[in-house]
């Protein structure tokens, strides 16, 4: 079965975007020379990404108008409203997220990458969906803004197999293991 991984990058206080939806704080403390590519290594373990209406629009508006970053993966983007037609190695789906990801897991293929935002994120985190958690703490508080994990109800335990620094960034990475407890139990 595939791995669905969250690879995503998070403020120290737990926000993915500020409150108007930017991303212009993501980046290290300022020495670039330290900057290491954690993406290309990761990258090549993954074949399909999803993301979220929200987070499309942002890549292709704001972060890479013109071209398609992703344009060697599978891309799935999941949205509530008007579904427009599908291009090449893209797919919009008004699919329940959760349905389309144990979909997914079946085929054959490399990792699937849940790329953004946070709405996606949260209900497969609740479905307990996810089995890496691989998040990039920014050195910044924003202090407010899209958080990228809600209230849950239930205990994932996870263990960290691997954090690494650089620029003021920390990233880890976590696996799941174990069983989900409800809170309501």
């Amino acid at each position: 079965m595939r791995k669905v991984i969250l690879f995503i990058a998070m403020s120290l206080d737990g926000y993915i975007a500020d409150r108007e939806g930017g991303v212009d704080w993501l980046g290290g403390h300022g020495d670039d020379s330290e900057m290491r590519d954690t993406y290309s290594e990761f990258i090549t373990h993954v074949d399909t990404v999803v993301m979220g209406r929200n987070t499309y629009d942002q890549i292709v508006t704001e972060l890479s108008p013109d071209e398609w970053v992703y344009r060697d993966l599978t891309s799935c983007v999941i949205t509530r409203r008007e579904v427009p037609a599908s291009a090449e190695n893209i797919r919009f789906s008004a699919e329940d997220p959760c349905r389309l990801i144990r979909s997914l897991r079946e085929k054959e293929g490399k990792a699937i990458w849940i790329c953004g935002g946070a709405d996606l994120v949260q209900q497969l985190w609740k479905e307990d969906l996810i089995d890496v958690y691989y998040i990039s703490v920014i050195p910044i508080l924003l202090g407010n803004g899209i958080r990228l994990f809600g209230k849950n109800g239930s205990r994932i335990p996870l263990k960290l197999v691997k954090t690494q620094s650089y620029n003021g960034i920390t990233d880890l990475i976590y696996e799941r293991r174990g069983t989900v407890h409800s809170s309501n139990q």
